[in-house]
């Protein structure tokens, strides 16, 4: 039986936090919960602690989902609806798959977050005065339009493209270990050349690459985009 892209090991959750811009504390009490101020907080992306801070690809890909808020409620609000969200899509990563944003998958989520009282700043869905229901603009700008979803029944996310699909940074579990990259080069190898002296020109040269694609490894690589979100 093949083995589910999602389910693959592809890095510590420092490295993912570092390549997802995540703080890496934020990120660990995502996966491992933990105690804060004499409260024990369970994980969120985790059914309950494995004792181990190593991600696959399904916890990458929904950490960004996560990231994709900019909110002051704590994200423990949607360990329930997470939970939900398992059981009635039938899959261990829900959110990692494309069939919660479209079609009867949107009328379940929304059932959903009212079922497990998820406060509105951490919506998926919202229902308009006709009915008809969409989904919410931050998570489509941030999160849905940079996903590359599998073109196949499950319809997993492939790669996640951080700065949008018209650009050229990838980051893909069977590139580089899940580590950023430009048509296959690492974006901190770009930066690094820069440092050392390179141009843009001179790197495009190298590494076979259009100059725009390098100033996008570039643009990413020192970027330090920091969500303001809850860890708890």
């Amino acid at each position: 039986m093949a083995v589910s892209i999602l389910d693959v090991p592809v890095m510590p959750a420092r490295e993912a936090a570092r390549q997802l811009r995540i703080p890496a504390t934020t990120l660990q009490h995502w996966l491992e919960g933990g105690d804060r101020r004499g409260t024990f907080y369970e994980p969120v992306l985790r059914t309950e602690p494995r004792g181990t801070l190593d991600m696959t690809w399904g916890e990458v890909v929904e950490a960004r989902y996560l990231r994709a808020y900019r909110s002051s409620v704590s994200m423990q609000r949607l360990r329930p609806f997470i939970s939900e969200m398992r059981q009635q899509f039938q899959v261990r990563y829900p959110l990692a798959h494309f069939k919660p944003f479209v079609g009867k998958g949107r009328e379940l989520v929304f059932q959903l977050q009212e079922s497990t009282d998820v406060p509105e700043d951490l919506w998926l869905v919202f229902r308009g005065r006709s009915g008809q229901y969409r989904l919410n603009p931050l998570v489509v700008g941030d999160y849905v339009e940079r996903i590359d979803f599998a073109d196949t029944p499950l319809a997993e996310a492939e790669r996640i493209r951080p700065l949008g699909k018209d650009r050229a940074v990838v980051i893909d579990p069977r590139r580089s270990s899940g580590a950023a990259t430009v048509r296959g080069v690492r974006t901190d190898v770009l930066a690094e050349r820069v440092r050392a002296g390179g141009s843009i020109e001179e790197l495009a040269n190298e590494f076979d690459l259009a100059e725009g694609d390098v100033h996008d490894g570039l643009t990413y690589a020192w970027s330090r985009s920091w969500p303001t979100v809850s860890a708890a």
